[in-house]
């Protein structure tokens, strides 16, 4: 008898989620593609700061990251999604080759043509992968000196292990010597960044509602959307925004045969934002083998464009 076909990494994680208390689903299933839709519009939103204000860092700093990183390297983006920013980095830096990765393989193709049409000559090499695991870079651009290039303040997203995990897989794909561009989301007070998770338009509420509509079309799912609903909460001891789905009432449902209950007043926990001080991040990078070679903000101090390098630092004698 044949062996029964391991479960999805989706179906796998969802099961897990929902089995475990409390409940939660990995955030990076949010982007099929109407969530990578609805995200996009979620950055165009007036409460929804970090995009705007990393694009103007970007803007105001381009000249000042092309002078440190040099020219001719790759840039590999990281959660490329739309790739909106990537333009002003790219239009910087004078690349040899463009490397986007991201998990929406439809998005993914469709920004990449744009991109490729936007710059053209430019060797665009799309890669459809989860970046928080193991991959292999094109071959193409396996001998190139790199640039990584993380925006959005998507390493809020995990855990501080997580986070360091994943800063040190991405100096293991990019390589001794490589560079990285990432931006970082600064604590400020809890009302400015609640409303940026909970909109007046609730386009938020519905990208996180959109996770259990992926999981019953996707996964032969049985949940009542509409008797779930969005919830932003700031964890000050975490120092993070967490998003959460509410069951509003008592609930009964099932994921591919597999069968749950939850109680109103219930959530599943689907993202965290960690928000960071400018020594916190400084150490975070360090932690994940990175050294901290130049920092960029708004006036405002709303949020950090760091520039690090990948060199093994000097231990104490």
């Amino acid at each position: 008898m044949a062996d029964a076909e391991p479960p999805s990494p989706f179906l796998a994680d969802v099961l897990a989620g929902l089995a475990r208390r409390p409940r939660a689903i990995p955030a990076r299933w949010f982007y099929d593609r109407r969530g990578s839709e609805l995200f996009e519009e979620i950055t165009r939103l007036p409460e929804y700061y970090p995009t705007r204000t990393e694009a103007a860092i970007l803007r105001d700093a381009g000249l000042a990251i092309a002078v440190r990183v040099g020219e001719g390297r790759a840039v590999v983006e990281f959660g490329s999604g739309s790739s909106a920013k990537t333009p002003l980095l790219l239009g910087a830096v004078s690349p040899s080759a463009y490397v986007p990765i991201d998990i929406s393989g439809a998005f993914l193709r469709e920004s990449s043509a744009a991109l490729a049409a936007a710059f053209p000559g430019l060797p665009v090499l799309p890669v459809e992968a989860d970046f928080l695991r193991p991959l292999t870079l094109p071959r193409e651009v396996a001998e190139a000196a790199k640039l990584g290039f993380f925006p959005g303040s998507t390493i809020g997203n995990m855990g501080p292990r997580e986070a360091v995990d994943l800063l040190r897989a991405m100096r293991a794909s990019l390589g001794e010597g490589a560079m990285l561009v990432i931006g970082m989301d600064r604590v400020k007070p809890v009302e400015r960044l609640l409303a940026a998770y909970d909109d007046a338009a609730d386009v938020t509420a519905a990208f996180n509602l959109n996770l259990l509509e992926r999981v019953n079309r996707e996964l032969g799912g049985t949940l009542p959307v509409d008797a779930f609903r969005h919830r932003a909460r700031w964890n000050d001891a975490a120092a993070r925004v967490e998003m959460h789905l509410e069951a509003e009432r008592d609930l009964s449902f099932t994921v591919a045969g597999h069968a749950f209950t939850m109680a109103a007043g219930e959530t599943i926990h689907t993202e965290n934002s960690h928000k960071y001080g400018p020594r916190d991040a400084r150490l975070l990078l360090r932690a994940g083998g990175w050294r901290p070679v130049e920092e960029w903000t708004d006036a405002d101090g709303l949020f950090a464009v760091v520039l690090a390098e990948a060199r093994t630092e000097e231990t104490a004698p």
